[in-house]
């Protein structure tokens, strides 16, 4: 144990930007962290304006990240930074990653984990090599009830799993908004800033994970459409997909960013040969449990029926909602427990229950081999290890 709350710095986030304060109110939660640094935007001034609405101390208000790696380095082992949360368009991410874990910090990095397969395999090596903790935010598994359906299918409730179906559906992109200047929109359908894929870089891997995070399985194959709706839109805006999971079970991914009306919807249905399961998003507290020979069940979170995990990471009693902020922290929470670890120098702990850079490796195979069979007419493409 460390004795003291954990100091982090952030690596974009600043004025305008929307999951930097989702990562914020996240990592300080339940108080185990403080923000003391960052370098919030690569406009030098914009970050440092952003510092001053986050009321970081203007000599830890960086107008580059590599200006903040080298001279958050050099400070003493009582003022310097425990972990780095990078928030960046993609694009960024493996530069930064690779930068602040090579000057020695831990780092937690928002999803997917880099531009392309090639360089999330060369973070992987650094890294193994660094000996430090890597944090993927795939936040969605942070939800109690995800946690609940992850155990039932690992208990056996559920039979040989047979069908995965997994949806993640936005309207947000239906119009051409990145034309205006809409900042959210306009890096996320630029390829050189977002990667190959557009929509099923941004939300289809959530999906990806959500499913491989709750059957435990890998998904082989897969054939897939990708279709921009939109005119002129660089990357596509929809996609559909046929899975061919290990150990024989199929599945369909669908994930849209033009389903006009729809918000966040993400949800799994999961099909074995004893009983189903289904978790939306937009209803996190619930899972329902379906069976052949009986009425299904609804569980809610926060009960004592569920199980000891689902229990740990409840905050508040039933009745009183928990959503995608406490499902955030809870990812975070876990994340302390490796980060106090590794500062302390104590082995990590045991149990850990996070994402991290296999996590990544995965879902950039998983975007690649998705662009790869679109652009050979919905071929059937293998994943790669």
């Amino acid at each position: 144990m460390i004795g003291r709350k954990l100091r982090f710095g952030m690596v974009g986030g600043g004025r305008g930007a929307f999951i930097g304060a989702v990562h914020r109110i996240a990592a300080q939660m339940d108080g185990q962290a403080e923000l003391v640094a960052g370098a919030f935007s690569s406009d030098p001034q914009r970050s440092r304006d952003s510092a001053a609405d986050l009321f970081v101390a203007a000599e830890r208000a960086y107008g580059s990240y590599r200006d903040m790696a080298v001279a958050e380095a050099a400070r003493p082992s009582g003022e310097r930074l425990d972990f780095v949360v990078i928030v960046t368009p993609n694009d960024q991410h493996f530069p930064a990653a690779t930068l602040f874990l090579d000057h020695g910090f831990n780092v937690v990095c928002d999803k997917p984990v880099t531009l392309t397969l090639a360089e999330a395999r060369a973070l992987r090596e650094t890294v193994a090599r660094s000996g430090k903790v890597f944090v993927l935010t795939h936040n969605y598994t942070g939800n109690a009830m995800v946690k609940q359906a992850r155990a039932l299918v690992r208990n056996g409730a559920l039979g040989t799993l047979r069908k995965v179906v997994v949806e993640y559906s936005q309207g947000w992109l239906a119009r051409d908004i990145e034309s205006g200047g809409h900042k959210q929109a306009s890096w996320r359908t630029d390829p050189a800033r977002s990667g190959a894929a557009g929509c099923m870089g941004d939300i289809g891997v959530h999906a990806e994970n959500l499913a491989r995070y709750v059957t435990g399985l890998r998904i082989t194959e897969l054939c897939a459409e990708l279709t921009t709706f939109v005119p002129d839109r660089r990357l596509e805006d929809d996609g559909n997909l046929l899975l061919r999971f290990e150990g024989g079970a199929r599945g369909v991914l669908h994930s849209s960013q033009v389903a006009v009306g729809e918000e966040n919807n993400l949800s799994l249905r999961v099909y074995g040969s004893e009983a189903s399961l289904e978790w939306q998003q937009e209803h996190p507290n619930e899972l329902i449990v379906k069976y052949p020979d009986r009425p299904r069940e609804i569980l809610r979170r926060g009960n004592d029926y569920v199980s000891e995990v689902a229990q740990r990471i409840t905050r508040i009693p039933a009745g009183h909602p928990e959503g995608y902020l406490e499902a955030f922290a809870n990812l975070y929470r876990e994340a302390f427990r490796a980060i106090a670890a590794e500062v302390a120098g104590e082995p990590p702990p045991g149990n850990l229950d996070l994402p991290g850079i296999d996590d990544g490796v995965t879902g950039m195979a998983f975007i690649e081999a998705a662009v790869a069979s679109a652009r050979q007419g919905a071929a059937w493409v293998p994943i790669a290890s």
